[in-house]
Protein backbone atom coordinates (compact mmCIF):
# COMPACT_ATOMS: atom_id res chain seq x y z
CA UNK A 1 0.00 0.00 0.00
CA UNK A 2 2.70 2.46 1.02
CA UNK A 3 4.92 1.89 -2.03
CA UNK A 4 1.95 1.92 -4.38
CA UNK A 5 0.49 5.24 -3.27
CA UNK A 6 3.98 6.76 -2.96
CA UNK A 7 4.44 6.27 -6.68
CA UNK A 8 1.06 7.71 -7.58
CA UNK A 9 1.64 10.95 -5.60
CA UNK A 10 5.26 11.53 -6.57
CA UNK A 11 4.67 13.94 -9.47
CA UNK A 12 2.94 16.67 -7.42
CA UNK A 13 5.98 18.93 -6.80
CA UNK A 14 7.14 18.44 -10.39
CA UNK A 15 4.15 20.11 -12.06
CA UNK A 16 5.80 23.58 -12.22
CA UNK A 17 8.73 21.96 -14.05
CA UNK A 18 6.39 20.29 -16.53
CA UNK A 19 4.51 23.59 -16.82
CA UNK A 20 7.74 25.36 -17.81
CA UNK A 21 9.05 22.66 -20.15
CA UNK A 22 5.76 22.11 -21.99
CA UNK A 23 4.30 25.66 -21.63
CA UNK A 24 1.20 24.48 -19.75
CA UNK A 25 -1.63 26.66 -18.39
CA UNK A 26 -3.09 26.12 -14.89
CA UNK A 27 -6.03 24.22 -16.38
CA UNK A 28 -3.59 21.95 -18.27
CA UNK A 29 -1.82 21.15 -14.99
CA UNK A 30 -5.17 20.42 -13.35
CA UNK A 31 -6.10 18.13 -16.25
CA UNK A 32 -2.85 16.17 -15.90
CA UNK A 33 -3.57 15.63 -12.22
CA UNK A 34 -7.21 14.80 -12.85
CA UNK A 35 -6.34 12.20 -15.52
CA UNK A 36 -4.95 10.14 -12.66
CA UNK A 37 -7.99 10.71 -10.45
CA UNK A 38 -10.50 9.91 -13.23
CA UNK A 39 -8.69 6.63 -13.97
CA UNK A 40 -8.67 5.75 -10.26
CA UNK A 41 -12.36 6.60 -10.00
CA UNK A 42 -13.27 4.50 -13.05
CA UNK A 43 -11.30 1.58 -11.63
CA UNK A 44 -13.16 1.80 -8.33
CA UNK A 45 -16.50 1.96 -10.14
CA UNK A 46 -16.02 -0.86 -12.63
CA UNK A 47 -13.39 -3.05 -10.93
CA UNK A 48 -14.39 -2.44 -7.32
CA UNK A 49 -15.46 -6.04 -6.72
CA UNK A 50 -12.32 -7.73 -8.07
CA UNK A 51 -10.96 -8.36 -4.57
CA UNK A 52 -14.28 -9.94 -3.54
CA UNK A 53 -14.17 -12.31 -6.53
CA UNK A 54 -10.49 -13.23 -6.73
CA UNK A 55 -9.06 -12.32 -3.31
CA UNK A 56 -7.08 -9.23 -2.43
CA UNK A 57 -3.59 -10.58 -3.18
CA UNK A 58 -3.94 -11.13 -6.97
CA UNK A 59 -5.47 -7.66 -7.34
CA UNK A 60 -2.74 -6.09 -5.19
CA UNK A 61 -0.02 -7.77 -7.26
CA UNK A 62 -1.55 -6.48 -10.50
CA UNK A 63 -1.87 -2.98 -9.01
CA UNK A 64 1.79 -2.83 -7.99
CA UNK A 65 2.85 -3.99 -11.47
CA UNK A 66 0.75 -1.22 -13.04
CA UNK A 67 2.11 1.44 -10.68
CA UNK A 68 5.71 0.45 -11.48
CA UNK A 69 5.03 0.58 -15.22
CA UNK A 70 3.25 3.92 -14.84
CA UNK A 71 6.13 5.47 -12.88
CA UNK A 72 8.61 4.23 -15.49
CA UNK A 73 6.56 5.82 -18.29
CA UNK A 74 6.36 9.08 -16.28
CA UNK A 75 10.16 9.14 -16.10
CA UNK A 76 10.54 8.88 -19.89
CA UNK A 77 7.46 10.96 -20.86
CA UNK A 78 8.29 13.22 -23.82
CA UNK A 79 5.11 15.32 -24.10
CA UNK A 80 1.81 15.97 -22.27
CA UNK A 81 0.07 13.10 -24.08
CA UNK A 82 2.61 10.48 -23.00
CA UNK A 83 2.58 11.85 -19.45
CA UNK A 84 -1.22 11.67 -19.43
CA UNK A 85 -1.03 7.99 -20.37
CA UNK A 86 1.32 7.39 -17.45
CA UNK A 87 -1.08 9.21 -15.12
CA UNK A 88 -3.96 7.04 -16.33
CA UNK A 89 -1.88 3.93 -15.61
CA UNK A 90 -1.12 5.23 -12.13
CA UNK A 91 -4.81 5.95 -11.55
CA UNK A 92 -5.69 2.41 -12.59
CA UNK A 93 -3.03 1.11 -10.21
CA UNK A 94 -4.27 3.27 -7.33
CA UNK A 95 -7.85 2.12 -7.87
CA UNK A 96 -6.65 -1.47 -7.49
CA UNK A 97 -4.10 -1.01 -4.70
CA UNK A 98 -6.09 1.07 -2.20
CA UNK A 99 -9.22 -1.12 -1.88
CA UNK A 100 -7.39 -4.45 -2.21
CA UNK A 101 -4.73 -3.60 0.38
CA UNK A 102 -7.37 -2.07 2.67
CA UNK A 103 -9.46 -5.23 2.40
CA UNK A 104 -6.37 -7.35 2.97
CA UNK A 105 -5.43 -5.45 6.13
CA UNK A 106 -9.00 -5.79 7.41
CA UNK A 107 -9.01 -9.55 6.74
CA UNK A 108 -5.57 -10.12 8.26
CA UNK A 109 -6.63 -8.10 11.33
CA UNK A 110 -9.82 -10.11 11.84
CA UNK A 111 -11.13 -9.69 15.36
CA UNK A 112 -9.35 -6.39 15.97
CA UNK A 113 -11.13 -3.17 16.92
CA UNK A 114 -12.53 -1.50 13.78
CA UNK A 115 -11.13 1.92 14.71
CA UNK A 116 -7.65 0.43 15.11
CA UNK A 117 -7.87 -1.21 11.67
CA UNK A 118 -9.14 2.05 10.17
CA UNK A 119 -6.27 3.97 11.77
CA UNK A 120 -3.74 1.49 10.34
CA UNK A 121 -5.19 1.91 6.84
CA UNK A 122 -5.37 5.71 7.04
CA UNK A 123 -1.89 6.05 8.55
CA UNK A 124 -0.34 3.86 5.88
CA UNK A 125 -2.09 5.76 3.08
CA UNK A 126 -1.12 9.14 4.52
CA UNK A 127 2.51 8.10 5.00
CA UNK A 128 2.79 6.71 1.47
CA UNK A 129 1.11 9.69 -0.19
CA UNK A 130 3.37 12.05 1.81
CA UNK A 131 6.58 10.16 1.11
CA UNK A 132 6.11 10.39 -2.67
CA UNK A 133 6.13 14.19 -3.13
CA UNK A 134 8.71 14.67 -0.36
CA UNK A 135 11.26 12.31 -1.93
CA UNK A 136 10.43 13.43 -5.47
CA UNK A 137 10.73 17.12 -4.59
CA UNK A 138 14.03 16.76 -2.75
CA UNK A 139 15.60 14.75 -5.56
CA UNK A 140 14.27 17.11 -8.25
CA UNK A 141 15.63 20.17 -6.41
CA UNK A 142 19.27 19.07 -6.32
CA UNK A 143 19.92 16.47 -9.02
CA UNK A 144 20.36 16.77 -12.79
CA UNK A 145 17.53 15.69 -15.09
CA UNK A 146 14.93 16.12 -12.30
CA UNK A 147 12.01 14.87 -14.38
CA UNK A 148 13.80 11.53 -14.66
CA UNK A 149 15.83 11.17 -11.46
CA UNK A 150 12.86 11.97 -9.18
CA UNK A 151 11.17 8.71 -10.21
CA UNK A 152 14.14 6.35 -9.74
CA UNK A 153 13.55 5.47 -6.03
CA UNK A 154 9.89 4.61 -6.65
CA UNK A 155 10.77 2.43 -9.64
CA UNK A 156 13.28 0.50 -7.51
CA UNK A 157 10.79 0.12 -4.64
CA UNK A 158 8.09 -0.99 -7.09
CA UNK A 159 10.31 -3.78 -8.42
CA UNK A 160 11.07 -4.85 -4.84
CA UNK A 161 7.36 -4.86 -3.97
CA UNK A 162 6.50 -6.98 -7.02
CA UNK A 163 9.17 -9.52 -6.07
CA UNK A 164 7.99 -9.61 -2.44
CA UNK A 165 4.29 -9.97 -3.22
CA UNK A 166 4.91 -12.91 -5.54
CA UNK A 167 7.03 -14.59 -2.88
CA UNK A 168 4.26 -14.33 -0.26
CA UNK A 169 1.81 -17.21 0.02
CA UNK A 170 -1.35 -15.96 1.75
CA UNK A 171 -4.81 -17.50 1.66
CA UNK A 172 -7.09 -14.74 0.34
CA UNK A 173 -10.76 -15.57 0.99
CA UNK A 174 -13.41 -14.54 -1.54
CA UNK A 175 -16.83 -13.24 -0.60
CA UNK A 176 -18.20 -13.51 -4.16
CA UNK A 177 -17.76 -16.30 -6.70
CA UNK A 178 -16.42 -15.23 -10.14
CA UNK A 179 -19.33 -14.92 -12.56
CA UNK A 180 -19.26 -14.83 -16.36
CA UNK A 181 -20.75 -12.04 -18.46
CA UNK A 182 -20.49 -8.28 -18.67
CA UNK A 183 -22.73 -7.59 -15.66
CA UNK A 184 -19.90 -8.42 -13.26
CA UNK A 185 -18.15 -5.23 -14.43
CA UNK A 186 -21.02 -2.88 -13.60
CA UNK A 187 -20.31 -0.31 -10.85
CA UNK A 188 -20.37 -1.84 -7.36
CA UNK A 189 -22.12 0.98 -5.51
CA UNK A 190 -24.26 0.66 -2.42
CA UNK A 191 -25.46 2.46 0.69
CA UNK A 192 -25.96 1.05 4.20
CA UNK A 193 -29.34 0.46 5.78
CA UNK A 194 -31.52 3.53 6.20
CA UNK A 195 -30.70 4.52 9.81
CA UNK A 196 -26.98 4.46 8.95
CA UNK A 197 -27.16 6.28 5.59
CA UNK A 198 -26.83 9.77 7.08
CA UNK A 199 -23.61 9.19 9.08
CA UNK A 200 -22.18 7.23 6.15
CA UNK A 201 -22.79 10.11 3.75
CA UNK A 202 -21.41 12.67 6.23
CA UNK A 203 -18.26 10.57 6.61
CA UNK A 204 -17.97 10.18 2.84
CA UNK A 205 -18.44 13.92 2.19
CA UNK A 206 -15.89 14.68 4.90
CA UNK A 207 -13.44 12.57 2.90
CA UNK A 208 -14.60 14.41 -0.27
CA UNK A 209 -13.57 17.70 1.39
CA UNK A 210 -10.26 16.32 2.67
CA UNK A 211 -9.35 14.88 -0.73
CA UNK A 212 -10.32 18.18 -2.38
CA UNK A 213 -8.04 20.19 -0.10
CA UNK A 214 -5.13 17.83 -0.57
CA UNK A 215 -5.59 17.70 -4.34
CA UNK A 216 -5.55 21.49 -4.51
CA UNK A 217 -2.18 21.49 -2.73
CA UNK A 218 -0.89 18.58 -4.82
CA UNK A 219 -1.81 20.01 -8.22
CA UNK A 220 -2.03 23.81 -8.14
CA UNK A 221 -0.37 24.89 -4.87
CA UNK A 222 3.15 24.72 -6.39
CA UNK A 223 1.97 27.38 -8.87
CA UNK A 224 0.59 29.84 -6.31
CA UNK A 225 3.06 29.19 -3.45
CA UNK A 226 5.61 31.50 -5.09
CA UNK A 227 3.40 34.41 -4.03
CA UNK A 228 2.88 33.18 -0.48
CA UNK A 229 6.33 32.10 0.73
CA UNK A 230 9.85 33.44 0.04
CA UNK A 231 11.26 30.03 -0.87
CA UNK A 232 10.83 28.31 -4.23
CA UNK A 233 11.40 25.03 -6.04
CA UNK A 234 10.10 21.45 -6.03
CA UNK A 235 11.68 20.73 -2.64
CA UNK A 236 9.55 23.46 -1.04
CA UNK A 237 6.26 22.36 -2.62
CA UNK A 238 7.12 18.68 -2.10
CA UNK A 239 7.92 19.37 1.54
CA UNK A 240 4.65 21.26 2.09
CA UNK A 241 2.64 18.42 0.51
CA UNK A 242 4.60 15.82 2.46
CA UNK A 243 4.19 17.75 5.71
CA UNK A 244 0.40 17.82 5.24
CA UNK A 245 0.29 14.05 4.97
CA UNK A 246 2.90 13.24 7.62
CA UNK A 247 1.12 15.51 10.10
CA UNK A 248 -2.16 13.99 8.94
CA UNK A 249 -0.79 10.57 9.89
CA UNK A 250 0.39 11.89 13.26
CA UNK A 251 -2.99 13.47 14.02
CA UNK A 252 -4.76 10.24 13.06
CA UNK A 253 -2.52 8.29 15.43
CA UNK A 254 -3.22 10.73 18.26
CA UNK A 255 -6.98 10.71 17.60
CA UNK A 256 -7.42 6.93 17.68
CA UNK A 257 -8.99 6.91 21.20
CA UNK A 258 -11.50 9.63 20.26
CA UNK A 259 -15.14 8.87 19.57
CA UNK A 260 -15.89 8.75 15.85
CA UNK A 261 -18.38 11.62 15.97
CA UNK A 262 -15.84 13.87 17.67
CA UNK A 263 -13.20 12.94 15.07
CA UNK A 264 -15.47 13.86 12.16
CA UNK A 265 -16.69 17.17 13.65
CA UNK A 266 -13.23 18.44 14.57
CA UNK A 267 -11.89 17.35 11.17
CA UNK A 268 -14.57 19.33 9.34
CA UNK A 269 -14.07 22.42 11.52
CA UNK A 270 -10.31 22.25 10.93
CA UNK A 271 -10.78 22.18 7.15
CA UNK A 272 -13.12 25.15 7.38
CA UNK A 273 -10.50 27.09 9.36
CA UNK A 274 -7.77 26.07 6.90
CA UNK A 275 -9.73 27.63 4.04
CA UNK A 276 -10.24 30.86 6.00
CA UNK A 277 -6.50 31.08 6.72
CA UNK A 278 -5.63 30.39 3.09
CA UNK A 279 -7.99 33.15 1.96
CA UNK A 280 -6.37 35.61 4.37
CA UNK A 281 -2.93 34.61 3.12
CA UNK A 282 -3.78 35.64 -0.45
CA UNK A 283 -3.68 39.28 0.75
CA UNK A 284 -1.03 39.16 3.50
CA UNK A 285 1.42 36.66 1.90
CA UNK A 286 2.64 35.68 5.36
CA UNK A 287 4.77 32.51 5.67
CA UNK A 288 3.45 32.09 9.23
CA UNK A 289 -0.16 32.28 8.05
CA UNK A 290 0.59 29.83 5.26
CA UNK A 291 2.19 27.45 7.78
CA UNK A 292 -0.92 27.77 9.96
CA UNK A 293 -3.10 26.86 6.96
CA UNK A 294 -0.93 23.82 6.23
CA UNK A 295 -1.17 22.76 9.89
CA UNK A 296 -4.96 23.03 10.05
CA UNK A 297 -5.28 21.33 6.65
CA UNK A 298 -3.20 18.45 8.02
CA UNK A 299 -5.41 18.18 11.09
CA UNK A 300 -8.61 18.30 9.03
CA UNK A 301 -7.29 15.86 6.44
CA UNK A 302 -6.24 13.35 9.07
CA UNK A 303 -9.38 13.50 11.18
CA UNK A 304 -11.80 13.46 8.21
CA UNK A 305 -10.11 10.45 6.66
CA UNK A 306 -9.89 8.60 9.97
CA UNK A 307 -13.50 9.41 10.78
CA UNK A 308 -14.75 8.50 7.33
CA UNK A 309 -13.08 5.10 7.10
CA UNK A 310 -14.13 4.31 10.70
CA UNK A 311 -17.76 5.05 9.82
CA UNK A 312 -17.48 2.66 6.84
CA UNK A 313 -16.07 -0.10 9.05
CA UNK A 314 -18.82 0.45 11.63
CA UNK A 315 -21.81 0.43 9.28
CA UNK A 316 -20.67 -2.22 6.78
CA UNK A 317 -21.77 -5.85 7.23
CA UNK A 318 -19.20 -8.38 5.92
CA UNK A 319 -21.05 -9.07 2.66
CA UNK A 320 -21.27 -5.33 1.86
CA UNK A 321 -17.90 -4.10 3.09
CA UNK A 322 -16.16 -4.03 -0.29
CA UNK A 323 -18.97 -2.22 -2.11
CA UNK A 324 -19.42 0.33 0.70
CA UNK A 325 -15.66 0.93 0.76
CA UNK A 326 -15.68 1.42 -3.02
CA UNK A 327 -18.62 3.84 -2.80
CA UNK A 328 -16.83 5.77 -0.04
CA UNK A 329 -13.64 5.96 -2.10
CA UNK A 330 -15.57 7.04 -5.21
CA UNK A 331 -17.13 9.95 -3.30
CA UNK A 332 -13.70 10.83 -1.87
CA UNK A 333 -12.03 10.69 -5.29
CA UNK A 334 -14.71 12.95 -6.76
CA UNK A 335 -13.43 15.47 -4.21
CA UNK A 336 -10.04 15.20 -5.89
CA UNK A 337 -11.54 15.82 -9.33
CA UNK A 338 -14.42 18.29 -9.32
CA UNK A 339 -13.07 21.13 -7.12
CA UNK A 340 -9.60 21.06 -8.73
CA UNK A 341 -11.03 20.89 -12.25
CA UNK A 342 -13.26 23.87 -11.48
CA UNK A 343 -10.38 25.80 -9.91
CA UNK A 344 -8.13 25.14 -12.93
CA UNK A 345 -10.84 26.34 -15.32
CA UNK A 346 -11.47 29.46 -13.23
CA UNK A 347 -7.73 30.19 -13.03
CA UNK A 348 -7.56 30.47 -16.83
CA UNK A 349 -10.43 32.98 -16.85
CA UNK A 350 -10.13 35.08 -13.67
CA UNK A 351 -6.61 34.33 -12.44
CA UNK A 352 -5.17 31.81 -10.02
CA UNK A 353 -5.59 33.97 -6.91
CA UNK A 354 -9.28 34.67 -7.53
CA UNK A 355 -9.88 31.00 -8.38
CA UNK A 356 -8.25 30.03 -5.07
CA UNK A 357 -10.63 32.36 -3.21
CA UNK A 358 -13.67 30.76 -4.88
CA UNK A 359 -12.33 27.30 -4.01
CA UNK A 360 -11.82 28.27 -0.35
CA UNK A 361 -15.30 29.77 -0.03
CA UNK A 362 -16.98 26.66 -1.49
CA UNK A 363 -15.03 24.10 0.57
CA UNK A 364 -15.32 26.26 3.69
CA UNK A 365 -19.12 26.43 3.38
CA UNK A 366 -19.35 22.69 2.68
CA UNK A 367 -17.24 21.65 5.67
CA UNK A 368 -19.01 24.08 8.01
CA UNK A 369 -22.43 22.76 6.97
CA UNK A 370 -21.31 19.15 7.37
CA UNK A 371 -19.97 19.89 10.85
CA UNK A 372 -23.41 21.18 11.88
CA UNK A 373 -25.09 18.09 10.41
CA UNK A 374 -22.60 15.79 12.12
CA UNK A 375 -23.29 17.46 15.47
CA UNK A 376 -27.02 16.82 15.01
CA UNK A 377 -26.57 13.18 13.94
CA UNK A 378 -27.02 10.44 16.59
CA UNK A 379 -24.05 8.29 17.48
CA UNK A 380 -23.82 5.08 15.42
CA UNK A 381 -25.26 2.35 17.63
CA UNK A 382 -23.66 -0.74 16.06
CA UNK A 383 -21.04 -3.21 17.19
CA UNK A 384 -17.44 -2.67 16.08
CA UNK A 385 -16.93 -6.38 15.66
Amino acid sequence: MCIGVMGTALASPLYPLYQEVWSLSPSNVAQLYIAYMVAALATLMFLGRLSDRYGFMPVLRAGVIFVTLGITLSAVAWNPASFTVSRVMLGLASGMIVPSSSLGLAQLSKGSNSQRVAATISLTLAFGFGLGPLVGGLIAQWTPYPLISAYVPSIALGVLAIYTLFRLKINTPRSLAPTPGWRQWLPALSLPASPLTRPYLIGSLAAFSAFGMFSMYASLAPSFMDKMVPWHGPAVSGLSIGVILFLSAAFQFAARPWATKRVVIWGLLSLMLANVLLMLNTTTTSPLLFASSVLTTSLGHGLCNLGGITVVNKVAPPHQRSSLLSTYLIIAYLGSILPVLGMGWLADHIGLTQALLVFCVCIGLLTGSLAVLAQRTPVIAVSQA
